[in-house]
């Protein structure tokens, strides 16, 4: 990248193309991801949803009464949808057994990540897809946020050099208590939150090829797992790549942080994700970056993670369905690999650290 390159860094890309002519969605799933996110994402792009699904069907109606949706169902019928529908799925994993067997065969489909709650489980809903020709990606938004984008953009085309530091720093106060479904889950950390970043690193960076890593719960989570973490991912021996999540910092918003910082031999960049800062209101995502020994600058971003990433993952979908785009970003098999990272990580942490070595000269 040129020093005339830096001053425009309003030119990088940041958003993914819309689809010439958009498909209806059906939305199954009625929690709050679906009205913090993912309404208010396709409304902003002027998408239709046609209708809403969810075992509580009270809970299905209002959200469907305050968005201005024509229906509301508690279950898959035939009548809720129609031939062409796009189904985003965001219903917790241990439920997208049911709902994948449910889906008409063929169908193209949004899940919601994780793809199940560990490998295994990923392994037979990758399975059951395929048996019923589903065309099906994985809601790995992050990768789609403006700022995610445009560094995307900066990493493959060589503008910071060769990559040699990724790290994912998060503290912060996380409002577990908004999903209660995660109190029946035996993993929450490396699964339910740092998905999106083990995900992005590998977009980044590719495969990792060994990790490291300590998940540990906190004494007053309410008796929820492990939603605290340390990890090490193995790129090769030229990156350093670290993540670091704290969910109950609760000391106030003063040192709180929630940054993707990635350095290569020409430059750096340093992406702060804002919804982790008082979520799911947040604060707005930065990008700065800093090239061939240019000052650091301030990317002009178009949005942030929630909710504008949001629009990526259904507008890359549609387009594929439509031909209009050649692959998935996050096709069913990318997720199984994110899934892959995660339950390398768990393995690590149940399996513990190297023991300090004796001293030789401790009384006996």
């Amino acid at each position: 990248m040129s020093a005339s390159t830096t001053t425009d860094l309003g030119s990088l890309p940041q958003a993914w193309p819309l689809p010439t002519t958009p498909r209806p969605i059906t939305i199954i799933g009625a929690g709050s991801i679906v009205a913090d996110a993912h309404l208010p994402a396709y409304r902003a792009l002027g998408f239709t949803v046609e209708a809403i699904v969810d075992p509580d069907l009270d809970r299905a109606k209002a959200l469907a009464d305050r968005w201005g949706i024509d229906r509301a169902a508690a279950n898959l019928a035939p009548s809720t949808w129609h031939a062409d529908t796009i189904f985003d799925v965001a219903v917790p994993p241990q439920a997208l057994d049911d709902v994948l067997a449910a889906l008409p065969v063929g169908a193209a489909a949004l899940v919601q990540k994780p793809l199940g709650l560990d490998l295994a489980h990923a392994t037979r809903l990758r399975r059951l897809a395929r048996e019923r020709g589903l065309r099906a990606a994985m809601n790995f938004q992050l990768r789609f946020a403006p700022s995610m984008i445009a560094l995307a953009h900066l990493v493959r085309s060589g503008a910071l050099g060769t990559l040699t530091d990724l790290e994912v720093r998060v503290t912060c106060s996380m409002p577990w208590h908004q999903w209660p479904f995660l109190k029946s889950l035996e993993r929450i950390e490396f699964t339910q939150h740092s998905i999106h970043y083990l995900d992005l690193l590998r977009s980044l960076a590719g495969e990792p090829r060994q990790v490291w890593a300590r998940a540990v719960p906190h004494p007053e989570s309410g008796g929820l797992s492990a939603t605290r973490s340390s990890a090490i991912l193995d790129f090769g021996e030229h990156i350093r790549c670290t993540l670091s999540m704290n969910h109950h910092h609760a000391h106030g918003p003063r040192h709180e942080a929630s940054e993707l910082r990635v350095e290569g031999t020409r430059g750096a960049a340093v992406a702060r994700m804002g919804v982790n800062l008082d979520y799911p209101v947040g604060q707005p995502d930065a990008l700065e970056v800093a090239v061939d020994g240019q000052p650091w600058r301030t990317v002009p971003l178009v949005g942030s993670w929630f909710p504008t990433a949001f629009r990526g993952p259904m507008c890359n979908l549609q387009r594929f369905v439509a031909g209009e785009d050649a692959a998935l970003v996050s096709p069913l098999d990318d997720a199984w690999r994110s899934m892959q990272v995660v339950e390398a990580l768990y393995e690590s942490s149940d399996h513990g650290g190297t023991p300090l070595p004796a001293d030789p000269d401790a009384a006996p």
